[in-house]
């Protein structure tokens, strides 16, 4: 089994290009089934999340090539509409082939998705939607049969601006009749980017980063390129590790606005935090404060797969912080690692409480999901000793080489087979 060895202490400098954002690159990837042509995407990284979508893409009978970064995707060959439920458990944004497949075949036959244990995520707001745009849906057991003769456009009002229901219906509406006006929609910039995929093919979608999304179905989609926008959540890390280790790192290709409330925290924790255009800058002595309460919230509130890897960098901070957890009930399994180290957390239902230490020590540490295995790596940089952090599974899914990176920064870390 894989582990990443960290001895902490040391502080971070230099600068780092944001890989391509595994929010947008898996939605991106199911769109490119729509236009039965070709689609070159490009800034895609290397993840397992990103492994597994080309598989489902393959199985449909799409025929994928894949160079560095840049993944060509011909939908032509498309010859069929089901997802096994082998490759549905290898992640659960797979369920967003509901909406491509309806609009390109007028069939999808899938089982429930898997992904991170956070907590109960029915798929219901997608099935809702999809309902109001004329498709019969059937769940026997674990598995969905969806059906449309025919698409046609229509009112969605969703009862959560769900991002996975807000892109399900986005794809769906893009092969229905008629005009579709998604209401209380996620506002994402993960959203934009599906946006500007679908315009670039031809779609026309406008809203996106608004509550507002209205798409106009019918047209007929082509050929294009598009490059994929920077994953502000691996910024929201690399910030994180800074602030606590201590250093100067500048993160290049995320816009300021993306990271708002996370860059608040940094600053009202101690560091100094500048921006210009998207590239930003955080410098830190390691010394932080606490901050006031944090509560997670849809964008552009706080977003809560950051909210791991802030908390971990407060656990050495001088005084207490509160995280309040809107999203995920149970986004907080990773504090019993970090308890590990010496942190001093008290979890209560949605409410954490960070009382700060004076110093974090090197534990055998495991990961249990995604961005709690990123919380495990950010308190591990900080802390005095040597860490080793197993079930790399968990962080393979959405960190590209994640110790090559903070290696060229300086850390001392390694990752062993």
């Amino acid at each position: 089994m894989s582990e990443l060895c960290i001895t902490g202490g040391r502080r971070l400098e230099g600068a780092i290009p944001v890989q391509g954002a595994k929010n947008s690159v898996l939605p991106i990837l199911a769109a490119s089934v729509l236009s039965g042509s070709v689609s070159v995407i490009h800034n895609c990284p290397d993840l397992s999340d990103v492994r597994a979508t080309l598989a489902i893409l393959r199985h449909l009978g799409c025929r994928v090539e894949q160079q560095g970064h840049t993944i060509t995707v011909d939908a032509s060959t498309l010859d069929r509409c089901d997802i096994p439920e082998r490759l549905m458990r290898e992640m659960r944004s797979s369920v967003i082939f509901l909406g491509a497949l309806l609009a390109r075949t007028g069939e999808a036959r899938l089982c429930m998705p898997g992904g991170c244990e956070l907590g109960p995520r029915p798929i219901d707001l997608h099935l809702a939607a999809l309902r109001r745009l004329g498709v019969d849906v059937r769940e026997l057991g674990g598995s969905i049969r969806c059906c449309a003769s025919g698409l046609h456009g229509g009112e969605i009002s969703l009862a959560i601006p769900s991002v996975g229901a807000t892109e399900n219906a986005m794809l769906a509406a893009c092969g229905a009749n008629g005009l579709t006006v998604i209401y209380n929609a996620a506002r994402e910039p993960e959203i934009w980017d599906l946006q500007q995929y679908l315009n670039a093919c031809g779609a026309r979608v406008a809203g996106a980063g608004s509550s507002t999304v209205v798409v106009q179905g019918g047209m007929g989609l082509h050929t294009c390129q598009h490059t994929v926008i920077a994953d502000r959540i691996c910024a929201a890390t690399f910030l994180s590790a800074a602030a606590c280790a201590g250093g100067e790192v500048e993160v290049q290709g995320v816009p300021r606005e993306q990271l708002v409330p996370v860059l608040q925290v940094f600053a009202e924790a101690g560091c100094r935090v500048r921006s210009e255009g998207d590239r930003m800058w955080i410098s830190s002595d390691g010394h932080l404060r606490g901050v006031s309460p944090v509560r997670t919230a849809p964008y552009p509130g706080f977003p809560t797969d950051a909210q791991p890897v802030v908390l971990a960098a407060l656990c050495g901070s001088t005084g207490s912080s509160v995280f309040v957890e809107t999203m995920f009930e149970n986004r907080y399994r990773y504090t019993m690692e970090l308890a590990r180290m010496g942190a001093n957390i008290r979890v209560e239902g949605r409410v954490a409480v960070v009382t700060g230490v004076e110093r974090l020590s090197g534990a055998a540490l495991e990961a249990p999901d995604l961005r709690g295995g990123a919380a495990l790596v950010v308190a591990a940089l900080a802390a005095e000793g040597e860490s080793c952090i197993r079930c790399l599974r968990h962080i393979d899914r959405g960190y590209e080489n994640l110790s090559g990176v903070f290696a060229d920064l300086g850390a001392r870390i390694t990752r062993r087979a």
